[in-house]
């Protein structure tokens, strides 16, 4: 097993902490950053916000796709909608979604980067 490096300086760096200290946000951004975050936890989800990355669909769509219930796709989707990661539209009887914005398809997009390297 590899050990992990330690440090064992006994000064602080004072200049960098206080440098770094007035780049940090306030807590409450980190509480919203980090529940965004939860959100891409799940597979289900991760996997909705791909495909919705490749083309609008509808619930239907999404449950066929991923072998999932319209129901189990719906709850996933609420979450996503909550979180304004993706949107609807209604066509008639249809709903149909897509990704919020294009912050969310680089999201996708660098995680993927980075898996696969």
């Amino acid at each position: 097993m590899e050990k992990q490096p330690h440090c064992e300086c006994e000064v602080i760096h004072k200049d960098v902490v206080e440098a770094v200290s007035k780049e940090l946000l306030a807590e409450d951004v980190y509480m919203s950053l980090a529940t965004l975050f939860k959100l891409f936890g799940d597979s289900t989800r991760v996997q909705i916000l791909h495909a919705l990355e490749q083309h609008e669909l509808c619930v239907c769509d999404l449950a066929a796709l991923l072998g999932m219930t319209k129901s189990a796709i719906s709850h996933q989707l609420k979450s996503l909608r909550l979180a304004r990661l993706v949107k609807y539209r209604r066509d008639g009887q249809n709903v149909y979604y897509s990704l919020a914005d294009d912050h969310v398809k680089k999201i996708i997009d660098m995680g993927c980067e980075h898996i696969s390297e």
